[in-house]
């Protein structure tokens, strides 16, 4: 399987030339970053927090950030300065690495899966996708697994636009339903 910088080279590039007169390489629509949120939610046990972040840190290849709460919201119990979730923030080849896995054995491992949904593509060329149980990442071992948590993962661009996040996406593998 052909890894997704490869194929934006050999591939995406020449297309978006064509269809959108893009002359300079460098302005070519690209993926910038990936973050990935966990929120503790329902999490008050410090031991369960701490499964959460080894399970990020497993999945990223990177430590994760401690997110803190901003404002104090009492029907949710939050404080300011409390934690509220985790969050990893991934670029280069770490970035790259993470999003063939995640394209290629990820996403397919999703219980009734038909594809996401383009409208996950945001006005300014972000793709949201929401993961409602861990498992389905290949680093997870079923048996070691006390607790499913809920994660979002969010590939920012620097497209602009929907178009052209849309067809940077469907050029590079990521398994987006028809419209």
């Amino acid at each position: 399987m052909k890894r997704i910088s490869e194929i934006y080279k050999e591939k995406a590039v020449a297309v978006f030339q064509k269809e959108h007169g893009i002359k300079n390489i460098l302005a070519m629509p690209r993926i910038t970053k990936v973050i990935v949120n966990a929120g503790v939610g329902r999490l008050k046990d410090d031991k369960e927090r701490e499964e959460m972040a080894r399970f990020l840190e497993i999945v990223t290849g990177q430590k994760p950030q401690k997110r803190p709460a901003r404002i104090a919201i009492a029907s949710f119990k939050t404080r300011v300065g409390s934690l509220v979730g985790y969050r990893v923030t991934l670029r280069g080849k770490r970035m790259n690495d993470f999003v063939d896995r995640f394209v290629g054995s990820t996403i397919p491992r999703t219980r009734d899966f038909r594809g996401m949904q383009p409208s996950a593509v945001d006005e300014y060329g972000n793709l949201h996708v929401g993961i409602r149980e861990h498992i389905i990442f290949p680093e997870m071992i079923g048996e070691d697994v006390r607790r499913i948590y809920s994660i979002q993962v969010t590939v920012v661009t620097n497209a602009g636009s929907k178009e052209k996040a849309e067809t940077l996406f469907r050029m590079l593998g990521f398994p987006l339903a028809k419209k």
